[in-house]
């Protein structure tokens, strides 16, 4: 047992049943709260599902305890299929926690393959309008915005901000069109993956004293933002990995030519006793397999983390 814990020291505490990981541990008397962690996004997700009615609850509550140990594994469920869909930093990563769950837990489960998370976003400035406009005879449908796009830095998000004047759109309704632009975010314009890391100006627009409402302007704000972002130069983001490569001199050859193959980019070399290190990024899509299909494949006479 200690007493007494300093900087850098590893120890391990039982009872905290109620911690979760980057939690601050302090003396009930100097409270202190360090600043949290900054957690990554997941970039690649499987399919899991149990193989019987008896193994459902057991699966939940095994992704529910394995989510509370590790911030970067997240669970949801989709919202078409049903399934339930696990996320996590790689590979290698989402192997562990599916052998957790098989070995630790006793869950018997079926696994997809690994899907990459792509996202998009875009590179150049617009200015559009946002209409919803309809008419049938009773009470009509009226929201009409104008709005400005503009790409941010990377990881900022989506950031909305308004700039209207003089009541052109009303107070009320200015928190149904950011959550109109919001939404659309969630299914991008390209290939229908989540648009990130641009921001959304209201500038202007107009309403009808009978017929707008939330709604209205909610839907002819996602018009807007589809307008928008086709107009924006948008494109697709994918996850690239860092690797480093350690073999012997005589195989760098045939796994430089390999990581090419793989649109991989070398970034640099360094020398190691009885061999080489080759430091590169190769999209997370191409590396699916890859230890299997390179490393095992040449019986490991070199290794990639």
């Amino acid at each position: 047992d200690r007493k007494n814990v300093y900087a850098g020291d590893i120890v391990a505490a039982i009872g905290l049943k109620t911690v979760s990981t980057g939690d601050t541990l302090c003396d009930i008397h100097n409270p202190v709260v360090l600043e949290a962690l900054d957690f990554p996004e997941p970039v690649i997700s499987i399919a899991i599902e149990p193989r019987s009615n008896s193994d459902q609850d057991k699966l939940s509550l095994a992704m529910s305890k394995l989510a509370d140990e590790d911030p970067t594994f997240q669970v949801r469920t989709d919202g078409e299929t049903g399934q339930t869909i696990i996320s996590g930093m790689g590979e290698l990563h989402l192997e562990i926690i599916v052998d957790r769950l098989l070995r630790e837990y006793k869950v018997k489960a079926l696994v997809g393959e690994p899907e990459v998370a792509y996202r998009e976003t875009i590179r150049g400035s617009a200015q559009v309008e946002g209409k919803h406009i309809k008419q049938s005879g009773g009470h009509g449908q009226y929201g009409h915005v104008i709005m400005s796009f503009e790409p941010l830095d990377p990881g900022t998000g989506v950031v909305f901000e308004n700039k209207v004047v003089g009541g052109r759109v009303p107070r009320e309704y200015i928190p149904a069109v950011e959550q109109g632009i919001r939404n659309a975010a969630e299914n991008g314009v390209l290939a229908g993956y989540p648009c990130i890391d641009f921001k959304v100006t209201l500038l202007d627009g107009s309403f009808h004293e009978i017929d707008s409402s939330e709604m209205a302007f909610k839907i002819a704000a996602m018009n807007g933002f589809r307008e928008g972002v086709k107009k924006a130069k948008p494109i697709l983001l994918e996850p690239i990995m860092e690797l480093e490569i350690v073999t012997p001199e005589e195989y760098m050859g045939e796994i430089i030519k390999d990581l090419s193959s793989r649109r991989g980019k070398i970034l640099g070399f360094e020398d190691r006793q009885r061999g080489k290190i080759i430091a590169a990024e190769c999209p997370l899509k191409e590396l699916f397999g890859y230890a299997d299909e390179i490393l095992l494949g040449n019986r490991r006479k070199y290794s990639y983390a």
